[in-house]
């Protein structure tokens, strides 16, 4: 059974979730920065795992090893080849197996990056089939804009808490489908590891599945405009009981918004037609 629902975001980014299957947890993880962090925010998808393991495990170490190799190149050159210590200059021009070294070397190293990145890719871009689908269309929907400062409570967070978050199950496929009204945006949520542009006239599809309870936040990743700052995301991962309690309240405060009444509608079970 499918069941459609949207979730506008401020300034024309519009989000829709698939969601299939499910597991209990408690909400214990916090998607959001800290002050003086540098590194990631806490994955919570097998996607956003596999995307700090390729940085820290590959990524990292090459970029490391690299600059380390360069440097030691450069201070060799200066010693090595300073006035002093060689007042004669060379007059090689060709050096056959350096030449093949340095283009040899290269590739390898862009092998060594390209097989998990592809593998990755895939995984990314490949969405498993959806038992359930939200979608942007008909059903109830509301906005997801930006609390202001007069009405952040303890426990929000500035610039990034929402006044009507999206609830999706914990363990479940969502599917992200973002479009958008206005110009380029772009849909971005660090701990599922999903970052996707909302383009205007085209559908870009992603997905993510999230592991443990927690809330997580995100905000759009183009500089779009003048309300390019004020564009959070928030999603909150919840039992699956818990999400069916929060989409029947739904159905009450929101299908008035689309002239709808879907309060008495039963929840939808798990299964497709």
């Amino acid at each position: 059974m499918r069941t459609p629902a949207s979730i506008p975001f401020r300034a024309g980014l519009v989000a829709w979730a698939t969601i299939a299957a499910g597991g209990p947890a408690r909400a214990t993880l916090l998607g959001a920065p800290e002050r003086g962090q540098i590194g990631f925010l806490p994955a919570n998808s097998p996607i956003a795992g596999d995307i700090q393991w390729l940085h820290n495990a590959i990524l990292l170490p090459v970029t490391v090893g690299i600059s380390l190799l360069v440097l030691v190149l450069l201070g060799y050159v200066v010693i090595r080849f300073n006035e002093n210590a060689h007042p004669v200059a060379s007059r090689t021009t060709h050096n056959g197996l350096l030449e093949i070294a340095w283009t040899v070397l290269p590739v390898l190293v862009l092998v060594i990056i390209a097989v998990p990145s592809f593998r990755l890719l895939t995984q990314q871009l490949v969405i498993p089939e959806p038992d359930l689908t939200i979608k942007t269309a008909g059903g109830f929907s509301y906005d997801s804009l930006i609390k202001e400062d007069k009405d952040l409570k303890p426990g929000d967070i500035r610039l990034l808490s929402v006044d009507n978050a999206a609830y999706v199950p914990v363990g479940k496929i969502v599917e992200v489908d973002v479009v958008s009204q206005d110009v380029i945006h772009s849909f971005s949520v660090p701990s599922f590891g999903v970052r996707i542009d909302a383009v205007p006239g085209r559908l870009n599809k992603s997905w993510f599945k999230a592991e443990q309870e927690g809330v997580f936040y995100g905000q759009c990743s183009n500089i779009c405009g003048i309300d390019h700052a004020f564009m959070p995301i928030e999603f909150r991962v919840v039992s699956q009981q818990a999400y069916d309690d929060w989409l029947v309240q739904a159905k009450k405060n929101f299908a008035s918004a689309d002239g709808v009444d879907l309060a008495a509608t039963a929840t939808p079970n798990a299964n497709h037609p």
